[in-house]
């Protein structure tokens, strides 16, 4: 997986409202070739999700505009919610995955991971969330770097460490009477997931 610098999407709207297309086309990487389709539209429901965009329309015609918090009580609590319904998801995810020993299967197999049809759904609603955690910790190191908001900055960094306790509990959880090929699959899928600090996965 590619990472993609926050900044970087929101230079590509030359303003405060663009096309999803023209956003598209703006927007390449380092070796200056543009990122497909179906990721670059990912990337921008996460940015809608971490309170940066807020989309109109729909497909070709959509639009992006940045959205802009009133002040810092409104900001705090949207990534809070953000941080509730990801933790709520993920300690479901993981009560249900860890009855149905899917990680025992996965360590069957380092390279192939393939899952009891009854697990995947709970899986891949662990792996979601658990990105998103990892994305929000990242935006949340660009507002701190970006922002000369004090109070902001302050209760940033409140939420940044909620998170990482949170995280570390679930790797916890997750490591817990576990073998060593066990270990090393789960370690490899989480550290996959995360992004360089002010950067998404994409």
């Amino acid at each position: 997986m590619k990472d993609i610098s926050i900044s970087t999407i929101l230079d590509s709207m030359n303003g405060d409202t663009a096309y999803t297309t023209d956003m598209w086309e703006n927007c390449v990487d380092e070796k200056r070739k543009r990122y497909t389709r179906s990721k670059f539209s990912d990337v921008l429901d996460k940015m809608e999700e971490f309170g940066y965009l807020k989309k109109h329309g729909y497909k070709s015609e959509s639009t992006y505009t940045k959205l802009k918090f009133i002040d810092t009580a409104d900001q705090i609590g949207f990534i809070n919610n953000v941080i509730f319904t990801n933790e709520t998801k993920i300690r479901k995810a993981l009560e249900k995955l860890d009855s149905k020993k899917i990680f025992i299967d996965i360590s069957k197999d380092l390279n192939a991971h393939k899952f009891n049809k009854y697990a995947l759904k709970d899986y891949d609603l662990f792996l979601k969330s658990i990105t998103s955690m990892f994305g929000l910790t990242s935006s949340i190191l660009f507002t701190l770097q970006n922002n000369s908001n004090l109070e902001l900055k302050k209760e940033l960094k409140f939420c940044f460490n909620q998170i990482k306790e949170f995280l570390d509990e679930t790797n916890e959880i997750l490591m817990r009477y576990r073998g060593s090929n066990e270990r090393i699959v789960l370690q490899r899928i989480l550290n996959n997931k995360i992004p360089e600090p002010g950067f998404l996965k994409i």
